[in-house]
């Protein structure tokens, strides 16, 4: 590897990270430190601010969560301790959190790139392949163009390694920090190193996908800082995505076409993902369903998640969470006799065990005809003990307990629930009301009464 003692005079030009090791044995305390000092640019205990001692532990606690969306209390609270613990980029947040604080780009749109070594848990061609498309994830939308060469100094220099490998930025051994890279500079500017004690892979989830993580990296490498959008290649969070889906968020396609224009050669491709806001007047949602006392929405490739008792929510990709769910569900609901949570794509309907997938069924399964392809919404009658399946303007009740679909159905939905005349698109039950959502509004009802009609912003706060 090359010019490590150049680091000190590129302070300035590319992120430093602090040498900070992520010891697994440490208690969280310890961990949490160590994390806002690497991520968050902590340094000291305690400042002065206005006359008064400040702990600066809760001040980058709540910079941290407000950045990952989380409820800002400024104490280490479980939930942010297990934002710490997700595997993640060793680029800091902190750059990325300061409005414009990088404007880091190469002067020219034709960059080299070499591979200096190899990972032992993926074929040389695997590496080559991931490395190549990675790359091509930016050049596609971009005038930039990467030429790999095999001897001398390349813009961008890719390594795998361990612990200290000599830039001042050590790795922290399996999960935690897997990868980092340098902005565009001379010396360590564009370098990409990877942690050599994680398990990559070529596509599969169980390890860490080596085109989703390079392709993170070279973002950075290319100029850009973590993004604060759930759903961009950029945020700081490793999330398992389909390699063979894969589109580069809208997101991450805006911001580094501010820095080096749009690529003009290539014919306009696939419409790319754009992350859902809570806010849309005009969101429907694909499923809303309960779990263990918390509320989900779900919408594309995402989710909001939201406790009753708290006005925050917080939105996820799906595949940060369950890996083997499908985007764009149909459907689901929870039936607390079993704690089971039923998810609905088509055909196919996954069982979910909190995070687990413990069952795979279909909805034959539950006494539907073959006629039916796949359902608008479902939820579980906690009064009845029935799943009740919408069709189009019926439904359909299932009996949970005997496994067996009630005789009389299909009727019609508004029927049993007066003043629904479109189609119920999602569906679920909280303190002793039934839900039903039709396009943007929802309708409350108490057993077949309609109580009110409410917009989504009811639940979705923004």
């Amino acid at each position: 590897m090359r010019g490590y003692y150049q680091l000190c005079a590129l302070v300035a030009l590319v992120f430093r990270v602090n040498a900070v090791p992520l010891a697994k044995d440490m208690s969280d305390e310890e961990l949490a430190k160590n994390y806002l000092k690497r991520y968050y640019n902590m340094q000291e205990e305690s400042k002065e601010s206005f006359g008064r001692k400040v702990d600066e532990m809760s001040l980058k606690l709540s910079e941290m969560q407000q950045f990952f969306g989380l409820k800002v209390t400024g104490t280490l609270d479980a939930e942010t301790l297990e934002m710490m613990k997700q595997p993640r980029c060793g680029v800091p947040d902190v750059a990325a959190f300061t409005a414009g604080s990088s404007n880091n780009k190469w002067s020219t749109n034709d960059l080299t790139y070499r591979i200096e070594n190899y990972t032992p848990d993926m074929s040389v061609a695997e590496v080559d392949n991931s490395i190549e498309r990675a790359l091509q994830v930016w050049a596609r939308v971009t005038p930039l163009k990467f030429t790999r060469i095999s001897t001398g100094i390349a813009d961008i220099m890719i390594s795998f390694a361990v612990r200290d490998h000599g830039d001042g930025s050590p790795f922290d051994g399996p999960d935690g920090l897997l990868a980092h890279a340098f902005g565009p500079a001379p010396g360590l500017g564009g370098d990409t190193h990877f942690d050599d004690d994680e398990t990559f892979t070529f596509k599969s989830p169980d390890g860490y996908v080596l085109f989703l993580v390079a392709a993170h990296e070279f973002g950075h490498a290319l100029g850009l800082d973590h993004s604060r959008d759930p759903g961009a290649l950029m945020n700081a969070r490793y999330i398992y995505r389909n390699v063979d889906r894969f589109l580069l968020p809208q997101d991450d396609i805006s911001k580094i076409q501010a820095l080096y224009g749009s690529n003009t050669e290539l014919p306009v491709g696939p419409t790319p993902p754009v992350t859902p806001n809570a806010c849309d007047p005009n969101l429907v949602l694909d499923a809303v369903t309960t779990l263990r006392g918390e509320m989900y929405f779900f919408k594309e490739r995402f989710f909001w998640r939201r406790n009753p008792q708290l006005p925050e929510m917080e939105q996820f990709l799906i595949t940060s969470f369950w890996t083997e769910l499908p985007d764009n569900i149909d459907a689901a609901f929870e039936n607390p006799s079993d704690d089971l949570v039923y998810i609905f794509k088509r055909q196919k309907v996954l069982a979910l065990n909190g995070y687990d997938v413990v069952k795979r069924k279909s909805i034959s399964n539950f006494g539907l005809p073959a006629t039916v392809k796949n359902i608008d919404a479902a939820f579980y009658d906690e009064y009845t003990e029935r799943a009740l399946f919408f069709v189009g303007k019926k439904y359909y009740s299932y009996d949970m307990n005997n496994k067996k679909m009630d005789k009389g159905y299909p009727k019609a939905v508004e029927k049993r629930f007066p003043g629904v005349t479109r189609k119920v698109t999602a569906a679920f039950q909280q303190s002793g009301f039934t839900y039903l959502f039709s396009g943007t509004s929802v309708l409350e009802f108490s057993e077949t009464t309609l109580m009110r009609v409410l917009g989504n912003n009811y639940f979705l706060t923004c």
